[in-house]
């Protein structure tokens, strides 16, 4: 019998999923030396918007924290179109409209790239990009090595996204999930996450957040209110204020979601989610304020995980600016000066910002995600 080592044993570990990525990219500059970097950006088919997911390369990222609509890169949608990869062996040479992203490829001295698409089961899921920069390094042999390889990263990513799926299918079917019964609509979830993912990139600099976590704030936000389902309906859908002891149960659904996220985990064998602690932080912490009297645990500041400050600010803003059988809809600048009144004491200061300074985007996520009488 012979020993022998696994070199891609990480991959049965429960570790995330760009730490897979980069043990993947290891062993292929075993025998690929001049691939110097791995990246992988996935599609919102709801706005058509590509972004950057995770990528194999330490310091050397020139697309972190980067999104732009899909018609925007012409030479991509061919790829989706075409049903095909892509391969450039010169940069210089190619026609990249002199789209930013292509800028900064550019600039950051890759001279070759192969680009895969991910589908599943014919759905477009989003690319894989291998870069080097060496010219003319894609050949039909190298070719034949690297599709194995991107088929296989295909795989990781799929498995990673679809488990997500079911766990929030899961969540969302069992007792007929909060905004069935709740008066937030199906569209106030669509709004919240994106304005959750837009605060967590524009912190993304002063926090050091990676495009991996950004994601997962914007997969897990819509889920905040999952405890909701314990709630009796005479207290989540009464249209008066709630009295004092109905809103102390009312209070009881950050706990019952933080249990109910981990008994769905546990049934549905879903522990090994990458990131899976932000999804509970969510549920559990988005009611904390940062002076200590929000609840269940009463934490302060930065005691509270930033993914529930960051849902926090989304949340109160788009149920100021949405209408409600009890109130009509706010307009943004008085949504902002609210927001500013709760700083520092509800809260966070550098989430409030964040979502102000970008009323532009605010507007175009508004126009989108308009409300419906359906949800």
């Amino acid at each position: 019998m012979i020993e022998h080592i696994d070199s891609l044993e990480d991959l049965n570990k429960h570790i995330p999923l760009k730490e897979k990525l980069v043990s993947v990219h290891q062993e292929i500059k075993k025998n690929l030396p001049f691939i110097c970097r791995i990246a992988v950006a996935i599609y919102d088919p709801e706005t058509r918007v590509l972004r950057t997911f995770i990528h194999s390369s330490e310091d050397d990222n020139p697309l972190e924290n980067y999104h732009t609509l899909l018609e925007n890169a012409p030479s991509l949608k061919k790829i989706i179109d075409k049903r095909l990869p892509r391969v450039i062996n010169n940069l210089l040479t190619f026609d990249t409209d002199s789209k930013e992203h292509s800028k900064r490829i550019g600039r950051a001295g890759y001279a070759a790239s192969y680009t895969m698409p991910i589908f599943n089961d014919g759905n477009f899921l989003g690319f894989i990009f291998f870069n080097s920069r060496e010219t003319d390094v894609f050949d039909e042999h190298v070719l034949s090595q690297v599709d194995i390889l991107g088929h296989m990263i295909s795989l990781m990513i799929i498995n990673e996204l679809s488990n997500i799926q079911t766990l929030t299918a899961a969540l969302r079917t069992t007792g007929k999930l909060t905004h069935l019964r709740d008066p937030e609509t199906g569209s106030h979830l669509d709004r919240m996450s994106r304005y959750s993912q837009l605060i967590a990139s524009t912190l993304a600099d002063k926090y050091n957040l990676d495009d991996d976590y950004i994601e997962h704030i914007f997969m897990f936000s819509p889920l905040h209110d999952i405890g909701k389902i314990g709630i009796p309906d005479d207290i989540l859908m009464k249209p008066a204020k709630l009295s004092d002891v109905e809103m102390e149960i009312m209070k009881t659904h950050s706990m019952k979601g933080r249990r109910i996220v981990d008994e769905i985990l546990s049934n549905f064998g879903l522990e090994g989610i990458a990131h899976i602690n932000i999804l509970r932080n969510i549920a559990e912490f988005h009611h904390e304020a940062v002076n200590g009297s929000g609840y269940p645990s009463g934490k302060k500041g930065t005691d509270i995980p930033l993914e529930a400050r960051i849902v926090a600010v989304a949340d109160i803003f788009d149920a100021l600016t949405s209408k409600r059988p009890y109130k009509e809809a706010w307009s943004n600048e008085d949504a902002f000066n609210s927001l500013r009144e709760l700083v520092d004491e509800k809260l966070d200061r550098d989430c409030v910002n964040a979502l102000i300074d970008n009323i532009v985007e605010v507007e175009k996520i508004q126009e989108y995600f308009q409300e419906n009488l359906y949800g």
